[in-house]
């Protein structure tokens, strides 16, 4: 963006603190392309940030995510909850841009004013999509939103990284999906606080949840016990038994919390923060190319990639280079 665009930006998030969505959705868009006033953004929004409660939703293709979350979304306006949703989808090879646009589900949410609903696309990242999300679902916390629901692809590293994200992590599976479970469950088994069996009508739903509860069984004790439900997305069957599941491990961790519990987020906060902030300079720094003589001398096998790395961060010019990506935009804040 051009000088003058980046000096709207923190207006713009006055106005989305006011209430605005169309400044709520140009944020997000920002965040999204990792815009270079994006940390200015967030350290605007981070004491008014820590109300909302973040559910991941994740699973195979074919799960019924899309439907759970139109169901779960329903669910949660009962109560008059304010409710964001972070649809990742799979990218369009052509265009990079999201295949499963938002506007072609869940649609009959989209006239509810405390409902806001945003598709971002995979685009093949990984570090970056989990950095974004987790961005942007600070931006919809900070918006007001009671609840940020973010649905995932599907099970892969992608997924691992974005439910980092997620305070409750919501594992949904079909009664076709064992062979999935063998394969993937270290992993799901990782990453669960819920798992449903959505299409439970279907030949084979007890079987599944046969087999997750004996995984369960397996694990060593822990504080809070994996519930295994069963739903029926489409007709709106078992979304209030999840909905409560999710309320008994908020109250969960609202109870395991503590202030070194809290000091260590802090912590872990601030080092994800400074790592990805790094990693964003970096990347604007190789795009700009300020190390294209670097580059350029291992294109041509003058000097291996490994010796490269570690004499550029031995390199306290080099390493300025790095940490001056931005540098220009911070003097003028």
């Amino acid at each position: 963006m051009h000088r003058d665009a980046r000096a709207d930006l923190l207006p713009l998030t006055e106005r989305m603190l006011a209430g605005d969505r169309r400044a709520l959705a140009r944020l997000i868009t920002c965040i999204e392309n990792d815009h270079e006033d994006s940390s200015r953004v967030l350290s605007r929004i981070h004491d008014v940030c820590g109300r909302a409660f973040t559910i991941g939703i994740t699973g195979p293709p074919g799960a019924g995510k899309s439907t759970l979350v139109d169901a779960l979304i329903t669910e949660l306006r009962e109560s008059d909850a304010r409710v964001g949703v972070l649809a990742i989808d799979p990218s369009s090879p052509f265009s990079g841009g999201a295949v499963l646009g938002d506007r072609i589900r869940m649609q009959r949410h989209y006239l509810d004013d405390k409902v806001f609903i945003r598709s971002l696309s995979s685009r093949g990242s990984h570090g970056g999509l989990a950095r974004a999300t987790r961005n942007i679902a600070r931006l919809l916390d900070a918006a007001g939103f009671d609840f940020v629901v973010i649905e995932t692809v599907g099970v892969g590293q992608t997924e691992l990284d974005v439910m980092g994200v997620a305070d409750t992590t919501v594992v949904v599976l079909v009664p076709e999906a064992g062979d999935t479970v063998q394969t993937m469950k270290a992993g799901l088994l990782e990453i669960a606080d819920i798992f449903v069996v959505n299409k439970a009508d279907r030949e084979g739903a007890m079987k599944i949840k046969g087999e997750l509860q004996g995984m369960l069984h397996l694990r060593p004790p822990a504080p809070w016990e994996i519930p295994v439900l069963s739903a029926e997305a489409r007709a709106g069957v078992g979304i209030d038994e999840l909905v409560a599941a999710i309320g008994r491990h908020r109250d969960f961790l609202r109870g395991a919390d503590s202030t070194g519990a809290r000091a260590k987020n802090r912590r872990e906060q601030f080092l994800v923060v400074l790592r990805d902030e790094i990693n964003r300079r970096f990347d604007r720094a190789a795009r700009d190319g300020r190390f294209a003589d670097l580059t350029e001398r291992v294109e041509k096998g003058e000097v291996d990639p490994y010796a490269a790395a570690v004499d550029t961060l031995g390199d306290p010019a080099a390493l300025a280079k790095l940490l001056a990506a931005t540098a220009l935009t911070d003097r003028k804040r």
